[in-house]
């Protein structure tokens, strides 16, 4: 283990951040969560940040870089945070140049769906890969994009807000003023009040905190036709997003991870279906949808290979 650099990944998430120490794509230790909700400013969660890294590092001193995720935009180059809309007192904060105070190591900050993309490209489902889209699907929606081999992040580092995407120039008003978003249409809660809609439609009451998407997806194994008809409607929404990511990007892989991803095959084959009958042979024939192989770790691993390979050091291991 001496000869191979270890690092530090943060998944900075509404409720908590969770650090932990990476190892050849394996998370070996970490750190007790923090309560991001407990903090009304930024500078003492960050300080409380860097004593978990420092606890760390007591046991594992040849720690050589930081990585950290932020549910929000981020500006890669230097570590800006713009804003974060879930926790108090974060607007325009210099991550990258405060940790690297506190901690005396290079640090790197990144969205966190491009944290998740990072580790599935490099570790995970799309390692050897030149050209992918990665989604992961939850509360909302993140995407990131790796086309001819590197990261795609736009002029001001925010590339691959997928959930930002239309799906219907007259769909629903977004965060952004935007028509039709497709995280508008299939976030958890999105999900599940569609289903609570349905079920009583149906002539079934069941309430919205009823239809969870794993309880969703575990109904629809049993034969539920009402949660059928969910996944077909979110496999729906979600080809026609992926169908515009193919046409434009021609991507070899496509994979998708987060909470609603749990449901497995009731998910992806009508999503596998209803996207290739939208798309034409050059961009269908070798195309693959995978699901991602990290769970909850994506974004620790994501994040910590980032900073290793901005710190210099390969990790093709």
């Amino acid at each position: 283990m001496s000869d191979v650099p270890l690092a530090i990944g943060i998944d900075f998430g509404g409720t908590s951040v969770k650090t932990g120490v990476l190892y050849r794509g394996n998370v070996i230790d970490d750190a007790p969560r923090i309560d991001t909700q407990a903090f009304t400013e930024a500078d003492p969660l960050i300080q409380e940040i860097a004593k978990s890294i420092a606890t760390l590092r007591k046991n594992h001193p040849k720690i050589a870089a930081i990585g950290v995720g932020m549910p929000g935009f981020v500006n890669f180059k230097n570590g800006l945070v713009h804003n974060l809309t879930n926790v108090k007192g974060w607007r325009r904060v210099f991550l990258k140049t405060r940790l690297e105070e506190l901690t005396k190591l290079p640090v790197t900050v990144e969205n966190d769906a491009n944290c998740m993309t990072y580790a599935e490209w490099k570790r995970g489902a799309g390692r050897g890969m030149n050209d992918l889209v990665a989604l992961t699907l939850g509360t909302g929606v993140g995407g990131g994009i790796i086309a001819n081999g590197n990261m795609v992040r736009g002029a001001q580092s925010v590339a691959g807000e997928l959930g930002q995407t239309s799906i219907h120039w007259e769909g629903k008003t977004g965060t952004y003023n935007n028509k039709g978003a497709l995280e508008d249409y299939i976030g958890n809660n999105e999900i599940a009040a569609r289903a609570a809609e349905l079920y009583a439609a149906a002539g079934k009451e069941r309430l919205v905190e009823e239809c969870s998407p794993a309880r969703l997806a575990k109904d629809a194994t049993f034969g539920d036709e009402v949660a059928i008809s969910v996944w077909e409607d979110v496999a729906e929404k979600l080809a026609t997003a992926l169908m515009n990511c193919c046409y434009l990007l021609n991507p070899e892989g496509i994979i998708i991870g987060g909470g609603v991803a749990k449901a497995g095959s009731i998910l992806f084959a009508p999503l596998d279906h209803k996207l290739r009958a939208q798309l034409g042979r050059p961009f269908s024939e070798n195309l693959r949808i995978l699901p991602a192989r990290f769970g909850n770790e994506a974004g620790i691993v994501g994040a910590a290979t980032l900073a290793l390979e901005e710190a210099g050091f390969c990790v093709d291991d």
